[in-house]
């Protein structure tokens, strides 16, 4: 809220040089911000009373979007990287899977790690689900299970993260 659109009966100033003025009424405040040539802007509305300061508002709005987004190069994204495999998996193949999986959480990524199930597959599901252990354990060095293995329509998922 800027100028004439702040409705509080009273308000904290800041002046332009970032010095406590006082409390004083929305007018008042107006007024002062005014003779600067300046805007009154709410910066802490939630604040009891509301704080506003004496500035350049076409300047703070840009200060506050430069902010923003230095805020935003900062933050890190992970993606999820999702490993695939049958049941019926040969212990070469699991092991290339598994360096896959090594290489997606050095770079800090989750791995969602999938066991598919097709046709009569299903039928032995209790005797795979240690190859989902084994491959959470041969990862134990460097990930740890976010998610254990759980049964959704016909594969089984876990996800894993690195350890912190």
């Amino acid at each position: 809220m800027i100028n004439e659109q702040i409705r509080d009966r009273e308000v904290r100033l800041i002046g332009e040089d970032g010095q406590v003025v006082g409390i004083m009424s929305s007018k008042e405040a107006l007024k002062i911000a005014k003779e600067a040539e300046l805007d009154l802007v709410k910066i802490a509305p939630q604040a009891k009373p509301p704080v506003c300061k004496i500035v350049d508002y076409g300047k703070y709005r840009y200060e506050m979007a430069r902010k923003e987004k230095e805020a935003k190069k900062k933050q890190k994204t992970m993606e999820i990287k999702e490993v695939r495999f049958s049941p019926n998996i040969d212990t070469n193949d699991l092991n290339t899977k598994i360096n896959m999986a090594r290489k997606f959480i050095s770079h800090g990524d989750k791995v969602k790690v999938t066991l598919r199930f097709r046709g009569r597959e299903l039928a032995h599901v209790e005797q795979t689900k240690g190859i989902l252990d084994e491959f959470a354990e041969q990862l134990s060095d460097i990930a740890v299970v976010d998610k254990p293995a759980k049964f959704e329509g016909r594969s089984m998922i876990m996800f894993l993260t690195q350890k912190r």
